[in-house]
């Protein structure tokens, strides 16, 4: 299995509770809004502690993977992105969009998510190019595509949305608000 992008990973791997927080909490501290960090534990109890901290504290937990013995818990350092101005004037909502998956419009999903947050859920046969990658990775997207741009609240989209236009794409809808509220089909790891 290929790994999941992160920007920093804990090993907590035999360490009881409270530690496994202890040192996620610590290593949060580090990282920039928007990162995920990896925390690697043995201890079966941390994933309902780190859920439960991740919640509490304001942070996204994306998810956990097991492999052999070792727990994989994957988070996302809260950010501000929930209060930015949206001011990409094309918006749909997931209800449309949706409707346009079942109905089969020739469309493209774009997810601007992190890696990890992705590849824990998504909409099936999105393209995943993250916010941060977008500028490089542009030449991707065909500017002739009605495309569709989701994040998990509809802000990381907003700002994508306003860079596609700025570069000539013309059919540019926000999806809001996001994956953070999406009762369609999604895939994701496991399936």
């Amino acid at each position: 299995m290929n790994s999941l992008k992160t920007d920093l990973m804990v090993d907590a791997k035999g360490l009881a509770c409270p530690m496994p927080i202890v040192r996620t909490k610590k290593a949060m501290n580090e990282l920039e809004a928007g990162q995920v960090l990896e925390v690697q534990a043995t201890d079966k109890g941390s994933k309902a502690d780190i859920q439960a901290w991740a919640k509490s504290s304001g942070h996204q937990y994306l998810g956990t993977l097991e492999e052999a013995d070792v727990l994989m818990h994957y988070l996302r350092k809260a950010s501000n992105d929930e209060t930015i101005e949206k001011k990409h004037p094309h918006v749909t909502s997931n209800e449309e969009l949706e409707q346009k998956l079942e109905a089969r419009k020739n469309i493209v999903v774009l997810d601007v998510r992190e890696s990890a947050e992705y590849a824990f859920s998504h909409i099936p046969n999105a393209i995943s190019i993250p916010l941060g990658e977008l500028d490089e990775r542009v030449s991707e997207l065909d500017k002739e595509d009605e495309i569709y741009v989701v994040c998990r609240t509809g802000s990381r989209s907003d700002l994508a949305s306003q860079k596609l236009t700025e570069k000539g794409f013309e059919k540019v809808n926000n999806v809001v608000p996001g994956m953070n509220e999406w009762s369609g089909i999604t895939s994701n790891l496991t399936r």
